[in-house]
């Protein structure tokens, strides 16, 4: 399978550069990933698609700030980090700007020296392990001197920090939000949980693996980036009951689903489970837990439309996100949503496509 298999065409003015005012303002493109059938609807339409007694699983993940602007001393020339991955003991896996001149040994200073920090390691694959130096709490210095860390195709300003957050983001360790997640409110929230459906939580934090790009022309030669993911005692049994009882379980984001995927037993149980995870769910993928995926629209040839693709087939995907560009859908982290289901509801006043 090769990875221009799962290449699309769109244009770059599609690409939402801003989040909408209200978040379940946003698109729903509903497909059928048996038939193929589409419809469209609004983001605040979703209990139309749930049922009492389905599973919605969320990710709780909450981003860091983990972009730091400071600079070099003694030269005061401009220095950027940002932060991936914490090692302990004040030790920092990270991604810094100009490469060439970060070396091992060098000092940097953020905040006119409320944070300070010296390269300890250049690694194989050009990261540097940096250890920070600072009086207090460290993620509260994050919050004080740190910028999100938006995707390389979003050019604007973000305004509002808490707009790249899900409204019930709570462990930070992410450096990119699970975006899928950001088109909930409370209220909607709320509205489904009243109808009878469960709402749990897993928690992986996402990293900027997400944005890379599969360079191999054969996707099985792609090496699948890892991420850190658990799952609590109380998530397991809440899946496990749905799935008794003939519900279904809908993640919501493919960083969910990549989590209960992982630690999910061959006959599909789960239990409480932590660790890494670097599953890669391509076409030929059997889920064992996942029965329908709220997901944004992803980039072309990534990992991420592959794993939609695994769900509802490469042409029903392919066909869908077509039709999405000529409905001028907008894409990516700030874009709009897909619901694929595992059977179209009826559905009154609705733009339907049948034979997409």
């Amino acid at each position: 399978m090769k990875t221009s298999d799962f290449y699309f065409d769109l244009p770059e003015e599609l690409i939402a550069q801003t989040p909408l005012e209200k978040r379940d303002t946003s698109r729903l493109l509903v497909l059928d990933r048996e038939s193929g059938q589409t419809a469209h609807m609004h983001f605040f339409d979703l209990p139309k698609l749930l049922r009492p007694g389905d599973c919605l699983v969320l990710n709780d993940s909450r981003v860091l700030p983990a972009r730091l602007l400071g600079h070099r001393i003694p030269s005061g020339g401009a220095a950027e980090v940002l932060l991936l991955v914490d090692r302990g003991e004040k030790v920092w896996e990270c991604l810094v700007r100009p490469g060439r001149k970060v070396r091992t040994g060098t000092r940097l200073s953020f905040g006119d020296g409320l944070l300070t920090a010296e390269v300890v390691e250049v690694l194989d694959n050009g990261n540097r392990l940096i250890r920070f130096e600072y009086e207090g709490i460290f993620l509260e210095l994050l919050e004080q001197l740190g910028k999100m860390p938006l995707p390389p195709y979003i050019k604007e300003e973000l305004n509002d920090p808490e707009r790249y957050q899900t409204v019930y983001s709570k462990e930070v360790g992410s450096a990119a939000a699970p975006t899928a997640g950001l088109h909930f409110t409370k209220e909607l929230l709320h509205e489904i949980e009243a109808m009878g459906v469960r709402i749990c939580y897993v928690t992986l934090h996402v990293g900027l693996g997400t944005f890379r790009p599969v360079k191999e022309d054969d996707i099985l030669d792609h090496e699948m980036h890892s991420e850190y993911c658990m799952i609590s005692a109380e998530t397991a049994e809440t899946i496990n009951r749905t799935k008794r009882e003939g519900g279904r379980v809908i993640c919501v984001g493919t960083t969910s689903c990549r989590t209960i995927e992982s630690w999910a037993a061959p006959d599909g149980t789960m239990q409480e489970s932590a660790g890494w995870t670097n599953i890669f769910i391509y076409p030929g993928y059997r889920f064992k837990v996942l029965d329908c995926l709220i997901t944004n629209f992803h980039l072309p040839e990534s990992t991420l439309v592959m794993l939609v693709s695994a769900l509802a087939g490469r042409e029903h995907i392919l066909n869908a996100y077509r039709e999405a560009v000529e409905q001028r859908y907008r894409f990516f982290s700030f874009g709009d949503a897909m619901f694929i289901t595992d059977q179209m509801p009826a559905l009154e006043e609705t733009q339907h496509k049948s034979d997409v």
